[in-house]
């Protein structure tokens, strides 16, 4: 069989049986011009690869697997398998998210478990080389009540998503200490990389910010796990600096008992966000407003499956991922309006966490 081009390739995450999960890896998916998808197969057999990255310009998949704490790199083999490019790093607890630096000249890995942000230095081939840990989070909180006793309240840091900013910095999420936190990442003596905090945005107190997706305008735009809301994150032109704007609810409908927001994306363009929520199994259209200012929720579309883990917007479709039901459901989006359309495909997939491109059709700041 011929290799598959990267620009039809879609890598999938997996939850596999040391997370309770039904996956098997890394698994590989073609699409179709009509947003059709096909499974392949398994590209590379692993331990719970929960998220993954590419590298922007070599055939090199990067996974995390959260129950083995620990990233790996992967170069393409064959029509579309992965083979492992050198030995499995360590990580922290938990490690769910893995983001590469635009050049390729780096790694951010975030770990729940232990809160920990690690940095991994690459080389010219994409391999990984060296790790740096950022220094740990402070809760923004830790001398506040929490409302039911009086006094100092512990809540462990949990880091959950990495974002590389347009202007070379790189923004992190913290559920547990309600913070994003921006960070420089400068070559210094040393084998290492050497991150360096640059300044903190404060979210509302227990909202848990999750994952997060930069408007062409600069502001950054977050969907909060915990309150189901969004906020803004704006930049100010001048200085530099990030600071909390916009706060929202992140569904028409308003927040349901047991709901969990899990994943925000862009429409091409950045005229559309797109929310999901586990537990309601809903995925929330959003309208962008006042120049990436504000978000303002439109509609609500049942997703199709249960457990929207993770979700793709790209050419005109969007493709969620269920981890529970065990399958991608595709939907036609309005060009206009934003709006998916009826389903117009079902992928059975086992165990999905997430849909990352081989190589990405759009950025949100075309």
């Amino acid at each position: 069989m011929d290799s598959i081009p990267a620009h039809d390739l879609i890598w999938t995450g997996s939850y596999t049986a040391d997370s309770g999960g039904s996956g098997a890896g890394i698994g590989a998916v073609s699409s179709a011009a009509d947003g059709t998808l096909h499974w392949l197969g398994v590209a590379a057999v692993a331990d719970s690869p929960s998220f993954l990255a590419v590298h922007p310009s070599l055939p090199v998949v990067y996974a995390v697997a959260e129950q083995a704490r620990t990233v790996r790199a992967y170069r393409r083999a064959g029509a579309f398998g992965l083979e492992p490019a050198g030995p499995a790093w360590p990580a922290g607890d938990a490690a769910c998210h893995v983001a590469v630096e635009p050049s390729g000249r780096f790694l951010a890995v975030c770990c729940w478990g232990d809160g920990q942000v690690l940095f991994y230095e690459l080389d010219a081939d994409g391999g990984i080389t060296a790790r740096t840990s950022a220094a740990e989070s402070r809760d923004p909180y830790g001398d506040a009540p929490d409302g039911h006793a009086p006094g100092r309240q512990e809540r462990p840091s949990r880091a959950h998503a990495a974002l590389m900013l347009a202007d070379g910095r790189v923004m992190t999420t913290d559920l547990g200490h309600d913070l994003l936190r921006i960070w420089n990442v400068r070559s210094g003596p040393g084998p290492a990389l050497g991150p360096v905090l640059d300044h903190e945005v404060v979210l509302p107190r227990g909202s848990g910010p999750r994952h997060l997706v930069q408007h062409p305008g600069g502001n950054v735009f977050v969907v909060a796990e915990y309150s189901i809301e969004v906020a803004v994150a704006e930049l100010s032109p001048g200085a530099g600096d990030f600071r909390l704007g916009f706060v929202g609810p992140a569904t028409a409908g308003g927040a349901l008992p047991g709901d969990s927001a899990a994943e925000i994306a862009l429409a091409a363009g950045g005229r559309h966000a797109y929310v999901g929520v586990r537990g309601s199994n809903r995925v929330s259209v959003l309208e962008v407003e006042a120049g990436g200012a504000a978000l303002r929720p439109g509609a609500d579309v049942p997703s199709g499956g249960n457990w929207p883990r993770h979700h793709l917007v790209r050419d005109g479709s969007l493709h969620v991922a269920h981890e529970r039901s065990g399958d991608i459901v595709t939907f036609p989006l309005d060009a206009d309006s934003g709006l998916p359309g009826v389903p117009s495909d079902r992928l059975h997939v086992a165990s999905p966490t997430a849909l990352v491109p081989a190589r990405p059709r759009f950025s949100a700041r075309d």
